[in-house]
């Protein structure tokens, strides 16, 4: 299993495990049969409701025709897209097999990259599959094999990428600037710095408010990385360098000190 490290702001290099090739495999045919069993739901559903119905008028009909493509096939499409912005990045095949999509420097990808992703994916080149097979059939063969080569090279491309890159990126994870990394689900790690903070919470480093997004993202992935390996030097190491940049002086030990400073963001972040 190969390790990628990502250098923070604060001279600590974290680490995350990119997940082997199978897990991303097996995640994917989990979300494809989820799509199939959903299609198949709603197409015997439909002709059902359709079948049950004695006449049609020319309109009635049009209109149907379009709102079982609808029901058909935008939650199919969409469905990458939605799970893994609402899902902190995962699918439900993701999350069954412990992965999950994050940005270059190990924090939540944003809304626009979880974006780029899904427009460079699998599931256009499915229907582009399909197309081709239509045109086929209506006797355009030069249409047909030209679209069968782009849907070909690009699963190949996808595939050699994902093999071969140190990040494990695919395309879309390229241009979106994302990587898919292992989660631990015993340590129940969430990419987000959110903690729980009573109204009545004193804030003790105002400060902390002096640093960017990213900053807190490391600080957070650093706590986490930290505690988890029992790393007390790599914490008193983010420490030092924090308290020397905001020029706070405190005796806290260092996992308390970290813990404060993210509850002291959460707090007056959202006041």
């Amino acid at each position: 299993m190969s390790v990628i490290k990502v250098p923070t702001n604060f001279n600590i290099d974290l680490e995350f495990e990119v997940p082997e090739f199978y897990r991303r495999l097996v995640a994917l045919l989990i979300d494809f049969l989820l799509l199939f069993f959903y299609f198949k739901i709603a197409t015997e559903i439909l002709e059902s409701i359709q079948g049950s119905m004695d006449i049609w008028s020319i309109n009635d009909g049009y209109n149907m025709h379009w709102l079982e493509i609808i029901i058909r096939f935008m939650p199919i499409l969409l469905y990458h897209a939605v799970l893994e912005i609402t899902m902190n990045g995962q699918s439900i095949g993701k999350k069954i097999l412990g992965i999950r999509v994050v940005n270059e420097n190990g924090g939540k990808a944003s809304i626009s990259q979880f974006l780029v992703r899904w427009l460079v994916r699998d599931i256009w080149f499915i229907l582009i599959f399909f197309m081709s097979l239509y045109r086929e059939n209506e006797g355009k063969k030069f249409d047909s094999t030209f679209l069968m080569i782009v849907v070909l090279a690009y699963f190949v491309t996808d595939i050699i990428l994902v093999v071969s890159s140190k990040k494990g990126q695919r395309i879309g994870d390229i241009l979106a600037k994302t990587i898919l990394i292992r989660t631990d689900p015993k340590g129940n790690i969430e990419e987000t710095v959110f903690r729980e903070v009573a109204d009545s919470y004193v804030p003790l480093f105002p400060q902390i408010m002096q640093l960017s997004d990213k900053d807190i993202n490391a600080i957070k992935s650093i706590l986490e990385t930290a505690r988890k390996k029992g790393d007390h030097f790599m914490a008193e190491a983010a420490c030092a360098k924090i308290k020397s940049h905001l020029r706070i002086e405190s005796s806290l030990p260092p996992f308390d000190f970290l813990d404060v400073l993210l509850k002291d963001y959460n707090f007056l972040s959202t006041r």
